[in-house]
């Protein structure tokens, strides 16, 4: 079996790399491609990365490759990893907003917005070069905005693929040990960085009003400043919240944050990936280090490397992941795409029916599906009144004038990853 990673030079990678070392014995991994069209990093990246597969004793070999076309042939699975413009993209999408009073961050507001402007039609491609080199291969795409990218590639292409994020499996597991119910089965709707939790279920009886009650917070991200929820507002959502629905429940606390934040957190990372790859071009490391966790991305391997081990070894086993919804949200479409629990085996995911009664996640959970197919259309066709009438349903861009005013900035400083928007 070969495994193609698109995006290797990222920083994650060795995250990856542990996690196919450890799946092993299940997972018979002959051959990893690594590809970047980032010559430096791929090749402090992929340098740790063979000397983590050489130390492990594996029989798997390394490649290291800036050709699209070498990495794809013949791959059983490719994990996309990408980001367009590279971190100092990011530094702009959390910035330039905040000139306009709006909030500046990756994947929620105009920032992701903009994210999906640029990463969107790369991906198309990213596809294209799929279906001549690797026909048969699944994608598994980690790259943000993970649902709009999964909205676009399951809504335009014949794709075999997954979206996967690292929230909902911090998240699950982090009520369940709050609430001491390890082996509870929990009910994860919504979006992708737009999720709630709707059940918590075991032996028979459903804990969701305890943890309301007790005003149980979802674990924040390490890359999201978390202020968490009172009991009274998480009583009033009638659920329990991911962290990142700060963003929405709590614009103005957030945007007064962001602009009295010295550094951005793309700035942040900047910095954290330097550190990192001076790390990994010491020729005595051999493993994953432990400064890896700064950035964000915990678990992020276990989460990726488990779904492809269910696909392979066709598990039935349940996995959260974006995928389209096909009846499993009674209230969206069929063509919408959802993050929510999934059987996963060698058809790939099947969406387990949710059975949501709560109006206000229902509602907004449907307000924001709205805005991404808004999104996704304004990213195929370039067309600034389609990006408007999505950031008309987003509280984050409601502001019409503000949110004009800044695509008009936005789309001049990222012009050369914005062909579909011309001048």
């Amino acid at each position: 079996m070969k495994l193609c990673i698109i995006g290797a030079g990222s920083t994650y990678t060795p995250e990856l790399i542990e996690g196919i070392i450890a799946k092993y014995q299940t997972l018979p991994v002959k051959e990893i491609a690594l590809m970047d069209i980032d010559e430096r990093k791929l090749s402090i990246v992929g340098g740790l990365a063979k000397r983590m597969v050489e130390n492990s004793g594996i029989d798997c070999q390394v490649k290291l490759t800036m050709s699209y076309e070498e990495a794809l042939r013949g791959s059983s699975f490719v994990m996309v990893q990408i980001r367009v413009g590279k971190l100092p993209a990011r530094v702009l999408d959390e910035k330039i907003p905040l000139k306009y009073h709006l909030i500046g961050q990756e994947t929620c507001g105009i920032g992701g917005m903009f994210k999906a402007f640029r990463t969107i039609p790369v991906m198309l491609d990213i596809v294209k070069m799929m279906e001549q080199y690797c026909p048969d291969a699944w994608l598994i795409n980690f790259t943000n905005p993970s649902g709009l990218v999964a909205q676009a590639l399951l809504n335009h292409t014949n794709v075999k693929m997954i979206g996967l994020c690292n929230v909902p499996l911090n998240m699950i597991d982090s009520i369940k040990k709050t609430l001491n119910l390890n082996e509870a089965e929990v009910e994860y709707v919504g979006l992708n960085h737009l999720s709630y939790v709707t059940s918590i279920r075991y032996q028979g009886k459903d804990y969701l009003q305890e943890a309301l009650a007790q005003g149980v917070n979802s674990e924040a991200m390490k890359n999201i400043p978390a202020s968490g929820f009172t009991p009274e507002q998480i009583q009033a959502i009638g659920a329990i919240p991911s962290s990142y629905l700060e963003y929405y429940y709590f614009p103005a606390q957030k945007l007064e944050k962001l602009l009295h934040t010295p550094k951005s957190r793309g700035e942040v990372c900047i910095e954290l990936e330097e550190e990192l790859l001076a790390l990994y071009s010491q020729q005595e490391l051999h493993e994953k280090p432990a400064q890896l966790s700064k950035r964000g991305g915990a678990r992020y391997s276990e989460v990726a490397i488990n779904l492809i081990n269910a696909i392979y070894n066709d598990l039935q086993e349940v996995h959260v992941v974006n995928v389209l919804n096909n009846g499993a949200l009674d209230f969206l479409a069929d063509d919408d795409v959802v993050e929510i629990s999934a059987i996963i085996g060698k058809d790939g995911a099947k969406p387990i029916k949710a059975h949501i009664t709560n109006q206000h996640v229902i509602e907004y959970i449907q307000m924001i599906k709205a805005y991404e197919r808004h999104v996704v259309k304004a990213a195929l066709t370039g067309d600034k009144a389609e990006a408007m009438r999505a950031a008309l349903m987003n509280p984050l861009t409601s502001d019409m004038q503000n949110f004009s005013a800044c695509f008009d900035e936005m789309v001049q400083a990222h012009k050369q990853y914005l062909p579909q928007f011309k001048e």
